[in-house]
């Protein structure tokens, strides 16, 4: 598969709840939320279509009873969906059998939700081999592999620990280590840290974002927290009422909401946490500034993560790409500006 070739793709996607829901969407493809509560209808997943690409972490936000777990079980057909296309790496999931589907899920994807569900009377290693002994694998390689997911995860020393001898972010790990145990091409992760504390949350975002590095796993990542949408994700989808408002990264969803829906749901977010340096950069001048450059920073770096190493800068600093060449510079006002904003 060639690079950010599309992993997923999501194509008309509904879900009805209620009697006739087939028929009334077959007779109107353009049903709005009065034609579902005059047809006595739930549209939990309205007409949703995106792609989530090779290697993305795609996250899916909006407040409560938006749809966004209900399309994330759609994808994954832990719901059936009324009607659409569910496309994995070119073919339709709905066009699979359940047996098929079943080993699908077995051997290609993973899953985190909210609630950890580890097996009490298993330890931590037996917990992340037990997809794999569904699977058949041998004892001996199961727990081989097992041993090495439980490293990745930081909980080496803790292999023959119960859940009930772990604190709640060393089971969140236990919950991620076993669902990367079957080494999945797609990642589901359904508000997986929301039950947290805000500090434990925050070093298990670290620690995804470190995974992540490591795996290149495409990811889908429900949350209905912006800041951990916006550290987290490459692009973000945000939900109303079982429909995509926008999708686009954290910067465009800020500087350039499409509906009203959208600024009202990024209104209150730091702009310094959201805008790259790219973002607010200078053209670079034909000649450095005189006595050179007071540093370099990175192009791709947060407004919020550099603005202490430009405090009390006298001089621009150069802004590079990856290759380390000078795209633009960067002064100390620029981010003044920005940090004025809230």
């Amino acid at each position: 598969m060639a690079e950010n070739e599309a992993k997923l793709v999501c194509k008309s996607v509904w879900k009805l709840f209620g009697p006739g829901a087939e028929a009334a969407l077959a007779n109107n493809r353009g049903m709005s939320m009065s034609d579902l509560q005059s047809a006595g209808l739930i549209g939990a997943v309205r007409d949703v279509s995106l792609e989530v690409s090779d290697g993305e972490i795609f996250v899916i936000m909006g407040l409560s009873g938006s749809g966004k777990s209900t399309l994330v079980r759609c994808m994954s057909r832990l719901i059936e969906p009324t009607a659409g296309e569910i496309l994995f790496e070119g073919t339709d999931l709905l066009k699979a059998s359940a047996a098929e589907m079943i080993e699908i899920r077995r051997h290609r994807m993973g899953m985190v939700f909210q609630h950890f569900a580890l097996l009490p009377h298993l330890t931590v290693l037996g917990n992340v081999a037990f997809p794999l002994e569904v699977q058949g694998i041998a004892r001996g390689e199961r727990e081989r592999r097992a041993r090495e997911i439980v490293e990745l995860v930081g909980l080496q020393g803790r292999e023959n620990y119960y859940p009930r001898e772990l604190s709640g972010g060393q089971q969140q790990r236990v919950g991620i280590a076993r669902s990367l145990a079957v080494e999945p091409e797609l990642w589901f992760l359904d508000e997986p840290f929301s039950a947290l504390d805000p500090l434990i949350r925050r070093e298990m975002q670290d620690e995804f974002l470190r995974l992540q590095k490591l795996l290149q796993k495409s990811i889908v990542f429900i949350t209905h927290d912006f800041d951990e949408a916006i550290r987290l994700a490459d692009r973000i989808a945000i939900m109303k009422d079982g429909a995509v408002d926008q999708v686009g990264t954290p910067e465009d969803l800020v500087i350039r909401p499409a509906t009203d829906y959208v600024a009202e749901f990024t209104r209150d977010v730091s702009r310094a946490k959201v805008l790259s340096v790219r973002a607010i950069m200078a053209p670079p001048p034909k000649r450095p500034p005189r006595g050179g450059y007071a540093g370099e920073v990175p192009a791709s770096a947060k407004i919020s993560d550099i603005a202490n190493d430009l405090n009390g800068a006298d001089r621009a600093f150069a802004v590079t790409d990856a290759t380390g060449k000078t795209v633009g510079q960067l002064t100390r006002d620029d981010v003044i500006a920005i940090l004025m904003q809230g």
